[in-house]
């Protein structure tokens, strides 16, 4: 069906009810699998390094395969990719199901991340394609309570599929979720799907694709495995290696401009500053977010042994804040009052996690769920004030032609800000823990989130006054997912 039909596709409600499906699948895997952290790390005796790969892996390989997902959809077809990512999804899940041990479950979770790269980049354009110019708006504003409501019932619904343990199966059962949906969403794309693909299709730029993973494995391997090796000189020269994968990425992508290809990249976005220091802020602000929300999770499972279903109840404010924080700041300050809410925003979520420090600090491993409902909810007004507008923010900085390379970079460093994070802040965690104990662990991430204020407060003084008019409002629609 042609996009340029006024009245769009006949079946397009359904269509975009397949598009979330698969959004909520994605959701649902991150925020299920954090809840399901501590069991698995007793039931496989998974150490700390090994935990954060089970955690950290999808987001990673997702990052990883993210923006040549989005290629393969403009060149082989977004319908076609969409179906295959769709069905990866639930083989992976299932193999993650039935994983005898850490390096198997490992594996799957990355197959699973790479598996999202096919799967959820084809989403947005195939609402363009479906959808008139005159309803994208009304498209995209369904994201926005549908992520919300999985995002809130992700941890509740994951911690209930635990306790129940049917037959067994302990944490097993949370990767079963993923298989309706998955299902649901491949054979209605199969039957209800129009194909569609970029009128002109560029050429996948391998070189470029593989320099881009290369550049985030040596970032997140040492961050990973460097503590438990004791920090030994390859963590220093991966990391050093990483950056400089990231500078031959640019020059090769500048290079396959100049001679008319078409690069995994366009070199150009980095040209502008303020973009690029919104990369930087994407990152800072996604690893420790997730970072924080994890080492909380495992602060309440293992050190005040809460049941999965009590911690993931727990923890449920921080997403009916986001959501309230997403609705006011889309709906009433963001036109008014433009890049200030965002510093506003910082500030807010630094005065819940002080606020979270404190109450911790003040109850220890005696710490209850009422005592962690008000220092949550501000987090999350904050979290969500910021993650509503802060992607159109960004690509104001961009030119109109850039904002499609420039929306994939966008998300491909969110999902590596969560896997930094996890890396991050689990290292810190269970570092401390050793010798400090959990309430010092606990509270010296929440000391380093706090530490990124001033850091997030500059960067975000960089970027442009308003946000762009979103055509990608999607983009940041979807970015809460893998942070709760």
């Amino acid at each position: 069906m042609s996009s340029s039909r006024p009245a769009g596709h006949p079946l397009r409600w359904k269509i975009l009810a397949l598009v979330l499906a698969a959004e909520c699948m994605d959701l649902l895997d991150g925020t299920i699998v954090n809840v399901a952290a501590p069991t698995i790390h007793a039931d496989l005796h998974a150490g700390a390094a090994t935990l954060e790969w089970i955690i950290g892996g999808y987001s990673l390989a997702f990052a990883a395969g993210l923006i040549a997902g989005g290629r393969l959809g403009d060149i082989y077809g977004r319908k076609r990719l969409f179906i295959l990512g769709a069905l990866g999804f639930v083989a992976s899940s299932l193999a993650c199901a039935f994983a005898v041990d850490s390096a198997m479950l490992i594996a799957c979770r990355l197959a699973q991340g790479a598996s999202a790269a096919l799967l959820i980049p084809q989403g947005l354009g195939i609402i363009h394609e479906v959808f008139p110019p005159s309803e994208h708006g009304k498209a995209f504003a369904v994201f926005g309570p549908v992520i919300g409501a999985s995002a809130v019932l992700g941890p509740i619904l994951g911690g209930a599929l635990i306790a129940a343990n049917v037959f067994g199966s302990g944490w097993r059962l949370i990767f079963f979720v993923n298989l309706p949906l998955g299902l649901i969403a491949a054979l209605g794309a199969a039957r209800l799907m129009p194909e569609s693909r970029a009128v002109k299709p560029p050429r996948l730029d391998l070189v470029g694709t593989v320099l881009a993973a290369l550049g985030m494995g040596l970032l997140i391997y040492p961050l990973i495995q460097g503590q438990q090796a004791g920090w030994p000189v390859w963590t220093y020269l991966m990391g050093a290696g990483s950056a400089l994968t990231f500078a031959l990425l640019v020059v090769w992508s500048r290079r396959q401009r100049r001679a008319g290809n078409d690069p995994l990249v366009e070199a150009s976005i980095f040209s502008h500053r303020p973009y690029s220091a919104g990369l930087a802020t994407i990152v800072v602000f996604f690893a420790g977010m997730i970072g924080t929300l994890l080492t909380l999770t495992l602060f309440l499972q293992l050190g005040e042994h809460f049941t999965a279903i009590h911690a993931g109840l727990t923890l449920a404010p921080f997403a009916v804040g986001t959501a309230a924080g997403a609705t006011l700041a889309g709906a009433l300050l963001v036109p008014r009052f433009g890049r200030s809410v965002l510093q506003a925003a910082t500030l807010v979520i630094a005065g819940g996690v002080w606020w979270l420090h404190e109450v911790i600090g003040a109850h220890a491993l005696h710490t209850g769920s009422l005592e962690l409902i008000a220092p949550q909810i501000v987090v999350g007004l904050g979290i969500g004030m910021t993650i509503s507008p802060l992607f159109d923010f960004i690509l104001s900085a961009v030119t109109k032609p850039e904002v499609g390379s420039a929306s994939g970079v966008l998300t491909a460093v969110q999902q590596l800000g969560g896997a930094i994070g996890v890396a991050a802040m689990g290292t810190i965690f269970f570092s401390t823990l050793t010798h400090l104990g959990f309430v010092s662990a606990v509270q010296r991430c929440l000391i380093v989130e706090l530490a990124t204020t001033p850091v997030l407060l500059l960067l975000i003084s960089t970027l442009p006054s308003r946000a762009r008019e979103a055509e990608t409002a999607a983009v940041g629609a979807t970015a809460l997912p893998t942070a709760t």
